[in-house]
């Protein structure tokens, strides 16, 4: 008798379960880039606000991404979504980090 909670499951991941895995951890070491670079910069100055931020951004793409290949079944379509995605996802990042559009958002 063991303990439930920590119980192995045995069955091996799925496909889906491996891409999801993955996404977190592309997430995970990307925002371990800054993390590190503030080490030995000063340059890079990066508030815990910031690391939220980032965090949701990468990680709700992806996870868009990922819902857009599981559900739209014409392969084409599914490029050209997530590559608008990716596009969304650089224009927010830019107006962040230093306010390209003038927007209320806007880092600067």
């Amino acid at each position: 008798m063991g303990i439930p909670f920590l119980s192995i499951n045995k069955e091996p991941m799925t496909k889906e379960n491996k891409r999801l895995f993955a996404i977190v951890v592309a997430v995970a070491f990307l925002l371990l880039i800054p993390l590190v670079a503030m080490q030995f910069s000063t340059e890079v100055n990066w508030t815990l606000a910031d690391f939220i931020i980032a965090g949701v951004l990468l990680l709700g793409i992806g996870l868009l991404c990922e819902f857009v290949i599981r559900k739209v079944p014409k392969r084409s379509h599914r490029i050209v979504i997530c590559l608008v995605l990716l596009m969304l996802l650089v224009l927010v990042w830019a107006e962040l980090a230093v306010g390209i559009f003038g927007t209320a958002i806007a880092g600067s």
